[in-house]
């Protein structure tokens, strides 16, 4: 059983490179009872990729996902609200 929910999504947006795209992890338990972490990416519109990670600990699952919300946000992968507010300025 997971502690407590672990949901990401970012986008990324630049309109002189004509990038739109968006970035979502979850970490689930699937009907087995394994934990999953599980990845989607892609064209903002479109259904894009998606990975599925299984773990025996909760902690791995954790650590990835941290990990990789990281990596998303050094890249300027930002949160919808972040993204409308830097637009106003």
């Amino acid at each position: 059983m997971i502690a407590q929910p672990y949901q990401l999504y970012v986008e990324r947006t630049d309109r002189a490179k004509n990038m739109a795209r968006y970035y979502a992890m979850s970490i689930d338990a699937n009907l087995f009872g394994e934990l999953c972490l599980t990845r989607r990416w892609g064209r903002i519109g479109s259904k894009g990729q998606t990975l599925i990670h299984h773990f025996e600990r909760e902690k791995d699952a954790v650590s990835l996902f941290l990990e990789l919300t990281r990596q998303k946000r050094a890249r300027g992968y930002r949160t919808r609200s972040a993204i409308s507010g830097e637009s106003d300025r």
